[in-house]
């Protein structure tokens, strides 16, 4: 199989469940009250948000397809807030398909963890930075090949492939869980309440997210923008 480079991930909505006005009408069953208006509606998402009244907005969900190098995978587990399911290893041969960073990709960090900051290097050192990824993920693909030629076992095999082979995975969240995950995995905006410094690479995923966040629900993404960026 050719080798494939990539400097980009693939994220795609498969479902959206739900609209501003589900959020509406989970938040006004506890009262059993009237139908509102569009304009009521902002107001009440607005208060929904700012006051933390969380549970409403979990009546929204995403399922997304998202193609994503493995060490992408290992920040967004960490979000126990969302169902996965995942390609596996072990019953399938991985393809040759791996993440290289962008020559736009800032290459040097500085500071403290929690706080770095990352600049760019100069053209030299991004291109050699591509071509040791590059040569690397070849050659341990090339390993990882004769070790199936050789008859091991899939789930063996695979312990020569690096972090940047890409992987792909079935995401389920409620709106409430995504709104956590971009409070913490989105550049920090002047609005943000709380500061994040996500990795460049999943923050390209979040980015993606995001724009269908907006797209389906924009009402509760203009609440969550006034309110901080803040999980309510």
């Amino acid at each position: 199989m050719d080798t494939i480079f990539d400097s980009t991930i693939d994220v795609k909505m498969v479902e959206c469940l739900g609209s501003d006005d589900r959020i509406v009408a989970a938040a006004k069953v506890s009262t059993l009250g009237e139908e509102t208006t569009d304009e009521k509606n902002v107001g009440l998402i607005g208060y929904l948000m700012k006051n933390r009244h969380g549970s409403p907005f979990e009546h929204g969900v995403f399922t997304f397809r998202v193609t994503a190098p493995i060490f992408v995978w290992r920040e967004h587990h960490r979000h126990r807030i969302a169902s996965y399911n995942e390609e596996s290893g072990r019953y399938t041969q991985l393809k040759p398909h791996f993440y290289v960073p962008g020559p736009d990709r800032e290459l040097i960090q500085q500071g403290k963890p929690g706080a770095y900051e990352f600049v760019a290097g100069d053209a030299q050192l991004s291109s050699y930075t591509q071509s040791t990824i590059e040569n690397n993920s070849v050659e341990a693909y090339e390993r990882y090949e004769r070790l199936l030629e050789a008859g091991v076992a899939k789930e063996v095999a695979r312990m020569v492939l690096p972090v940047n082979i890409f992987s792909t995975c079935y995401v389920t969240m409620n709106l409430r869980s995504l709104m956590n995950f971009l409070s913490l995995r989105t550049k920090s905006l002047e609005n943000s309440m709380f500061k994040s410094f996500p990795q460049k690479e999943i923050s390209m995923v979040a980015d993606k997210y995001e724009e269908f966040f907006r797209g389906q629900f924009p009402i509760t993404w203009d609440a969550f923008n006034e309110n901080g960026r803040v999980a309510p």
